[in-house]
Order: C-alpha cells, then structure tokens, then sequence
C-alpha cells in the first residue's frame, strides 16, 4: 500500500450540529433568500446605471433567453410553471411599455415590481435545501457503501462482506494541509477550489470534507446533475446549490454571484469548481471563470465594511489538486474539446453519469480495480492570493506580514471599488492556477501516457496535431528499450521539479523504472473499450486510441516538459 498520505480519523471540529454554519443558514434560509432576492436588484440597478431603458432592455433580453431555452433545451428538473411565469413576465411588459398613460415613475415601479419576481424566483431556485439528518445518511451510505466495494475487490470469500482490512483512506489518499484547513475553518471562512476532471469530483469531495472533520461545505453543482435520482439525494444532502448554466442573463448571473457572497459573508465554508466545469482536454486548468470566484473577494471586503477586522471576517482560499489514473468520461470530453478547438462540427455530449444505474455500474468498477486516487490539499491563501500560517496571518511573497484589510482602504476607509476588485479576482486567479500545478500528484499512468505521446509526435513532426491524431493506430508502435529510456528521462526531470517545489509526485514512481511502466500501462485509461496504451506480444508498446492517449498526456502539459523531446 502507498505511503505519504494521511490516514488518521479526525475529530469533527464543530461536533454540534447546532453549531455548524450550514445549519445555521437553512434555519434562515426564507430570510436569506429574501436577502440574496433584494441585494441582486440593487447590484442589477447600479449596473443598468438606474436607467429606464437599460433596465427595460435587460428585462427583454431575460425573457427572450429564457422563452429560447424552454422550447430548445428544457430540463427534467425545470420546475412545472415555468412557461406560466415567463408568459406572466411577458405581459406585465408588454403592457407597461405600450401603455401611455403611465409617467416615467409608473413605468418603473412596475419594471421593479418585474425585476423583483424574477430575482426572488432565481434565489429560491438557486438556494441550497440543506437538511442535517439526510447529510447524516449520506456520509454513512458513501462510507458503508464505498468501504464494502473496496473490501469484497481486496478479501476474497464471505469474509468480504464484513471486512475492514482496507480503508477508503487507502484507496482515496488525501495528502498536502489537513491540518492548517482544520486550523483555519474553525477560525474564518473556507472557500475550497478543486480542479474538475469528473462528475465524481463533488462526491468525492463531499467524502473528504467529512473525514477531515470539518463541517458541511455549501457548494455549487450543475443543475443537469439534479436531473439524475441519485445525484440529486446527494446534492441536496451534500448543501449544493443549484447552478444553470443554460442561463446567461444578468439577472441570474448576479443573482448567482450575490448567493455565494451573501452565503461567505454568514461564515458557511463553500466549494466551487472555478474551471467551471470539467477539463475537457484533460490538462489541469489554466483559465479559470471568475465570477464566482469573484464573491469571495467582495465577501471579503464586505466584512471588512460592517467592521469585522478580526480572523473570524477573514476568507480563506483553499486549492485541491484531485489525481485520478483514469476519467470515465474521458473519450466523449476529448472529443469535445478538439471539435471546439478544431473548429468541426460540434459532438454532442454523452453524459457517462445519465443514470443512476451507470454510476452504480461504474462505482463498482472502479473500487473493484486496484487503481487510486489521491487528494491534494493545498496551501490556504487570502483573496489577494498571498499565504497565510495557520493563525490566518497573512505574508507577502518576502515573507512579510501584512494585513489584507489594508487593499480595501482608500481615503482612511473600506471602499467599493468594482475595478480594484477585478484586478484582485484576476490574480486570485493566476495564483489558483498555480497552486493547481504545484499539488498536482503525477502519477505513473501519466508519466507513460506523456512520454508516449510525445514520441509519437517527434516521429511525426510535419504534422499538425488534428492530423497526427488521424493516423492509423495499427501503424503506431514504440521500442521498449527506447520507451523506457524516454520514461527514465521525463521521470528524472520530474523529480528535479519535485525538488524545486513545483510538483509532487506519488509514492509509487519510487520504484524501478520497469515497475513504473508496468504500474502506468495498467492502470491508465483502464476502463475504457479501447485502451490508450498497452504492451503488444513482441513487448513494445502500442496505443488503441491516440486520441485518449492524448488525454491522458495532457495532464503533465505546463511543465515544459515536451522541451525534453
């Protein structure tokens, strides 16, 4: 069993559930999204500039957009009065802008009146539906569940089933802070931002949450997810909140925003995927959505505002790298990706996740194979992106203390500055991406796949890579000995950048470089039809699918670790 990961149990650090903040904002949740509803109006005024027309233009532009995704792309999960609201919204419009007798004061009430039901409506829609005794089941089901999987794969016989030899710390190994994310929660806010590969990220995260004994994370899963039975029990016992990403409108996107701030303001720890959504290319994101992101830095000047200086006001920014051998999803997000960026016709996603019964078929797979995952939890920063101790100082990049309050002063006060606060999201931003890369745990399935793929590549230099990946599969194959000596060498650079502190690397690349190669080839890519890498009778290696293959290479892209080749 590998080494170099955490496997004590942790004590919860707030053992009453009475104390947890989650619970404490469901007890509010009617006066809270009363709240969120009221605070998304005002930030939708100001941007409009209180100006009649532009508020009219953008109440048009809503419901032309919503009227557009109820006919072209409705939602099991959409609720059943739907198409009455939005008929309702149409007429009071209607009516209001033909209507001549009504002054420029009348108009706007009512536009008011229009904005404030469809803002009430996104928070109520929005809103999580946290209830304590079903999170209580549901840790115990992905536990219980999760466990037996794992012991009826590793014990042979009847004994399986009653077996704890093997943990799920064994299996899902969680490395990097526990202990300053245990510190620091139980001290100021938590906003955790994993890197997203796949649809079992929220669960899986939902599970380490719970074994590091920190309280329930409210966070913010797509709403497609709710469309699945299971998914959907999970989700709401899990404190999601609910994400549409078919909706674009200004209303919903601030109304969405104010949620997370409003909810980081009230001290709940949260969990977004800034991504957005999973890597389709299978590299560790580089461009990350800021608008979410964006909440944590206006909740955090927010408090500074009412006057709250000390730790408990301060919001802590917490990166996860999330390491898997293989992605179920893989090939249809491969595809994906290169239609966008090639520019062909678009592939309609096929969703892996459809069903509950898929996911049940997969969970057993995957705890069945002797294949692991590891969760790395970075160093907690503050919104400007500098690190804190685990007291929740802050420290610059020379290593001096400072106090972050001081960003959001002008003229001797806590300011508002919308433009001050894009360019602390933006290098928030840069910085997440950079801790991405830094926890990020290579394993040996993408040792091989990298090196696989960039011999390919050096074999076919004049061709560009949507042709490269047109060739042949039977006509690829590569010379062990020349393989592992090109294994040997990524590997040696890796363990350099180890040094240097700019990746980590997992226990198992310790061994000889044979047993690493023979370690990767089983176990990347190994659920799917075609394999992206294999050894062939005469011992050289082969791909099934140069396509998957780059995939999995791309998770060791932004180390320039192809200038090897």
């Amino acid at each position: 069993m590998a080494e170099g990961y955490i496997k004590h149990n942790y004590e919860p650090i707030l053992p009453q559930k009475d104390e947890w903040p989650v619970v404490k904002l469901s007890k509010n949740r009617k006066e809270f999204v009363k709240t969120v509803a009221e605070n998304s109006k005002k930030s939708i005024l100001e941007i409009t500039g209180n100006n009649l027309d532009l508020l009219k233009e953008e109440l048009e532009t809503t419901l032309y957009r919503e009227k557009l995704r109820i006919k072209q792309n409705p939602w099991a999960v959409d609720p059943d009065d739907e198409k009455d609201f939005w008929r309702k919204v149409r007429s009071t419009l209607v009516q209001t802008s033909t209507d001549n007798s009504l002054t420029k004061t009348q108009k706007k009430k009512k536009y008011l009146e229009i904005l404030d039901d469809i803002t009430r409506r996104y928070a109520e829609e929005i809103a999580s539906n946290f209830v304590h005794t079903h999170y209580k089941v549901t840790r115990r089901i992905v536990t219980f569940g999760f466990a037996r999987l794992l012991n009826a794969a590793r014990v042979k016989g009847i004994k399986s089933i009653f077996s704890n030899q093997y943990t799920l710390q064994d299996k899902i190994q969680i490395v990097g802070e526990t202990d300053q994310i245990r510190e620091l929660a139980s001290k100021g806010t938590i906003v955790m931002v994993p890197t997203h590969f796949s649809n079992l990220d929220s669960i899986l995260i939902g599970w380490i949450i719970s074994v590091l004994g920190l309280p329930p994370f409210i966070y913010g899963a797509g709403l497609n997810l709710f469309n699945i039975g299971i998914f959907a029990y999970f989700m709401n016992a899990l404190g999601a909140y609910k994400v549409d990403r078919r909706k674009k409108n200004l209303p919903y996107l601030e109304t969405l925003k104010t949620y997370s701030s409003e909810a980081i303001q009230f001290g709940v720890h949260s969990l977004f995927f800034p991504g957005g959504t999973r890597s389709r290319s299978g590299m560790i994101e580089k461009k990350l959505k800021l608008g979410l992101l964006s909440t944590a830095v206006e909740a955090q000047r927010a408090n500074y505002q009412k006057g709250i200086k000390d730790v408990n006001g301060k919001v802590f920014i917490v990166p996860v790298t999330i390491n898997y051998h293989f992605v179920l999803e893989a090939p249809s997000l491969i595809q994906e990706h290169l239609s966008i960026t090639g520019q062909e016709r678009y592939y309609k996603e096929r969703d892996e996740f459809s069903t509950s019964y898929k996911i049940f078929k997969f969970l057993i797979k995957f705890f069945t194979k002797g294949s692991d995952i590891s969760v790395s939890i970075g160093k907690a920063m503050d919104v400007l992106g500098n690190y804190v101790d685990n007291s929740g100082n802050s420290f610059d990049r020379h290593g001096r203390k400072i106090d972050t309050r001081d960003y959001f002063i002008s003229n001797g006060q806590v300011t508002v500055d919308g433009q001050r606060e894009e360019e602390y999201t933006y290098h928030l931003g840069k910085r997440i991406v950079e801790e991405f890369h830094i926890n990020n745990r290579v394993f040996s399935s993408h040792l091989v796949a990298f090196t696989a793929f960039q011999m390919i590549k050096q074999e076919n230099k004049k061709l560009d890579l949507y042709s490269l990946l047109r060739l042949p599969e039977e006509d690829i194959f590569l010379v062990y000995v020349e393989f592992r000596e090109a294994c040997q060498m990524v590997l040696n650079k890796i363990f350099e950048l180890e040094e240097l502190g700019r990746v980590q690397i997992a226990p198992h690349l310790k061994q000889d470089i044979d047993a690493i190669i023979n370690h990767g080839l089983e176990n990347v890519g190994m659920y799917h039809a075609k394999r992206p890498l294999i050894k062939n009778r005469n011992g050289n290696i082969e791909t099934q699918d140069l396509t998957l293959l780059y995939y999995y290479h791309n998770r060791l892209d932004g180390y320039d670790l192809e200038k090897l080749f």
